[in-house]
This record gives C-alpha cells, sequence and structure tokens, in this order.
C-alpha cells in the first residue's frame, strides 16, 4: 500500500493592520525564526480555533442609487484614503446625528 504524501503549503492571502505585521515582525525575531510565515503558522497552531467567536458585526449587502457626482466624490476619496468605497460609507452612515423617536 502507497503511503499518502502531505501536501506541500499552500500560499494565503489575506490583510492585516500594520500594527500586527509589526508584532509578527517583532515575533519573528524574539523567536528567531526565519520568516512570518513560520510565525502565523505558529499562531494557527497554538489558537483554538473551535472557540474562537467573531466580534463582527453581520453584514447585509444593500443597493442604493448616488448621484454620478457623488460616486465619482466617493471614487476619488476611497484612492486618495487607500480604503473602499464601502468603508467611506458606512463611516458617512455611522457619522449621522441620532435622531430623537417620537413619541
Amino acid at each position: 500500500m502507497a503511503k499518502k504524501s502531505t501536501p506541500a503549503p499552500a500560499p494565503l492571502t489575506f490583510d492585516l493592520p500594520v500594527s500586527l505585521l509589526a508584532k509578527l515582525e517583532a515575533q519573528r525575531k524574539k523567536l528567531g525564526l526565519g520568516s512570518i510565515s513560520e510565525v502565523v503558522r505558529q499562531a494557527v497552531d497554538a489558537f483554538d480555533l473551535a472557540a474562537y467567536e467573531s466580534s463582527a458585526e453581520e453584514h447585509r449587502q444593500v443597493s442604493v442609487r448616488l448621484s454620478a457626482q457623488a460616486k465619482t466624490a466617493l471614487s476619488k476619496a476611497a484612492r486618495k484614503q487607500k480604503v473602499s468605497i464601502g468603508e467611506l460609507v458606512r463611516a458617512a452612515v455611522d457619522a449621522l446625528p441620532a435622531k430623537k423617536a417620537r413619541k
């Protein structure tokens, strides 16, 4: 019976805040590891994946109509700020003043 070979490690791409990248690099140096991949492998191996509970709020996709001028302004600002248009729209909606409920 032939032995099953272990699959080769596959690349995984994701984004991290710069603060976590700095933490990864600091841990790499502290532990004397050769790469950030080694730090991430250790972190994933030690982390209790089954016990994880996300603190992220549930999202729903919505479709809205905006003027061409507003869409252009959002696109330009997103590129300049290096964020998504969705992030800007969420910030704009979140910045709306809270109104008191009618009695």
